[in-house]
C-alpha cells in the first residue's frame, strides 16, 4: 500500500463497529495526511517541491470505515479483511480496484433562475459583445425579468434540472447565488428555492446573497440608492436563515469597490463571509477589497494583478477560476496562473452555471477546460473541485478523504485520477455517497 498511515487505532472493537465499510479501493484523498501537497499549484515542471508527497494524496488497496456520516477510519485492505465477517453484505461496498475521490464541490453557480438567453448566444456569434448586450437591456437584467415573473414553483422546476445534471457527475456540495431578483421578494424567492433544492436532494447547499449583481431598471442612474437597498435587505434575509455568504459584481459594467465595500461592511456586522466577482473584464481592485475583508474567494480573475495576488495570498483567499465563461465569451485574456502558483494561492474550479455566459452543468467538463484552456494540471483541477472548492465555501469538513471529514465520496470507473479531466463527455461515475449513505 502506498503512503498509508493509519489515522486511528485498529483495535477490533473499533474496526468492527462501522456503519459502512469500503474495501478494495484506490483513494485520491487530497489530504496532507497522505502526502497531498496543499501547495500543489506551486509545482515546478509538474513536480512538487515538497518531500514525501504523493500525487492526489493517493492510497492504493485501501479501505474506509464510516460511522455516523463521517469518515472514521482509513487503512489498508489487509487490515480490514479479517473483520469482514462482522458486517452484513449491505454494509460492505467492494470498489473492485476503482478510484474514490471526495464528492465534487461546485463552488460558484447561478443555478437558480428562470428563462432562457440562447438569443444572446446567437447575438455574440454575430459579433455583439457582453457589454453591447447589457447596454441593450439583455444580460443579467433579462434573466431578472424572467425570474421576477416566474412563480417559486416554476423557478424550482427549471433549476432542479440543472442541479440533477450536476449531481449525476458526483457533485455532493454546491454553492447557489441569488442575484436575478434585484428586489427583496425575488431575492428571497431564489434563496428559498436554493434551500428547497438542498432539502429535496439531501446535499449541502451554500447560499450567497448577490443582490449587488446588476442595477435593476427601476434604479437606472441611481446605483448608490440601489446599494442602500441591498444593504437593507441583507439583514432581513439573513434573519430568515437564507444567507450563508455575501457576493457582489465589482466591475466597470456593475458596481465600484466603494459600493461593494458598503455591502461588505453590513456582511461583516452580521458575521457573514464575503466573496466577489472580480477582474473579469477589467482591474478595478476587487480582489484587494476581498482580501481586506479576509474573504473566502475572488472569482473570474482574468485581469488580476500580481499586487492583488499577494494580498489574496496573505488573506488566504481562494482564486476561483471559471473556464466556462472564458470559453463561452471567447475570451483571450488568461488568468495569471503562473503568478497564482508563485504566491501559493489556492485555485478552485467551478462551472459558473448561469444563463448568459456559462450555461454549463458539467463540473467534469469545467475541469477539462481548466486543463485545456488555462493549462492547469489534472491534480490542480481535481484539487480545485474538491479541497480548494471546499475552502472557497468555508467548509473545512469537506473536500478531502480524511478521518473526521464528512463521508461525501464519489466512486469512479477509471484507471487513474487524471481520467476525470482527460475524458470529454463520458461520465464514469459508479457510486455516490453523501453523509455516509450511498445514493
Amino acid at each position: 500500500m502506498t503512503n498509508t498511515t493509519n489515522q486511528t487505532t485498529t483495535d477490533t472493537t473499533i474496526i468492527t463497529s462501522f456503519d459502512q465499510i469500503i474495501i478494495n479501493a484506490n483513494l485520491a484523498t487530497f489530504s496532507a495526511n497522505y502526502g497531498f501537497d496543499v501547495h500543489s499549484n506551486s509545482k515546478e515542471n509538474g513536480k512538487s517541491t515538497s518531500e514525501n508527497c504523493a500525487p492526489y494524496g493517493q492510497l492504493e488497496n485501501a479501505a474506509i470505515g464510516i460511522k455516523d456520516g463521517k469518515i472514521a477510519w482509513i487503512g489498508s485492505n489487509e487490515q480490514m479483511t479479517p473483520h469482514l465477517s462482522h458486517y452484513q453484505a449491505t454494509q460492505i461496498k467492494d470498489a473492485n480496484g476503482s478510484w474514490i475521490t471526495p464528492g465534487l464541490i461546485d463552488c460558484h453557480t447561478h443555478l437558480v433562475y428562470a428563462g432562457n438567453r440562447s438569443n444572446e448566444f446567437e447575438a455574440r456569434l454575430h459579433g455583439a459583445s457582453y457589454q453591447d448586450i447589457a447596454a441593450q437591456g439583455g444580460g443579467i437584467v433579462a434573466t431578472v425579468s424572467a425570474t421576477r415573473d416566474a412563480s417559486i414553483e416554476e423557478v424550482f422546476a427549471q433549476s432542479e434540472k440543472r442541479l440533477v445534471a450536476l449531481l449525476k457527475e458526483g457533485v455532493t456540495s454546491i454553492e447557489i447565488k441569488s442575484g436575478y431578483g434585484l428586489d427583496l421578494d425575488t431575492e428571497r424567492k431564489m434563496l428559498s428555492v436554493a434551500r428547497q433544492l438542498g432539502d429535496k436532494y439531501d446535499i449541502h447547499v451554500s447560499t450567497s446573497y448577490l443582490a449587488a449583481h446588476a442595477l435593476p431598471p427601476e434604479y437606472k442612474d441611481c446605483a448608490d440608492d440601489y446599494i442602500e437597498q441591498v444593504c437593507e435587505w441583507l439583514p432581513i434575509l439573513h434573519n430568515e436563515g437564507l444567507v450563508d455568504a455575501v457576493d457582489g459584481f465589482c466591475e466597470n459594467i456593475a458596481f465600484s469597490t466603494e459600493q461593494i465595500r458598503r455591502v461588505f461592511d453590513v456582511a461583516r456586522s452580521l458575521g457573514l463571509p464575503v466573496k466577489l466577482h472580480s477582474e473579469q473584464l477589467s482591474d478595478i481592485g476587487g480582489s484587494a477589497l476581498v482580501a481586506e475583508f479576509q474573504g473566502l474567494s475572488s472569482d473570474h480573475l482574468e485581469h488580476l494583478s500580481e499586487t492583488d495576488i499577494k494580498k489574496m495570498a496573505a488573506s488566504n483567499t481562494v482564486a476561483v477560476l471559471l473556464p466556462g465563461a472564458f470559453y463561452t465569451l471567447r475570451d483571450t485574456k488568461l488568468p495569471p496562473i503562473a503568478a497564482l502558483r508563485k504566491h501559493q494561492v489556492a485555485i478552485a474550479i467551478s462551472t459558473d452555471c448561469n444563463p448568459g455566459t456559462s450555461p454549463l452543468t458539467s463540473l467534469l467538463l469545467a475541469m477539462n477546460m481548466g486543463c485545456t484552456l488555462f493549462y492547469l494540471t489534472p491534480e490542480e483541477v481535481l484539487a480545485g473541485a474538491t479541497v480548494h472548492a471546499a475552502q472557497a465555501l468555508g467548509l473545512s469538513h469537506k473536500g478531502k478523504i480524511e478521518v473526521g471529514c464528512d463521508a461525501d465520496l464519489a466512486l469512479w470507473d477509471i484507471t487513474r485520477p487524471a481520467d476525470l479531466c482527460y475524458q470529454i463527455g463520458l461520465n464514469p461515475i459508479t457510486g455516490i455517497m453523501r453523509q455516509g449513505q450511498w445514493r
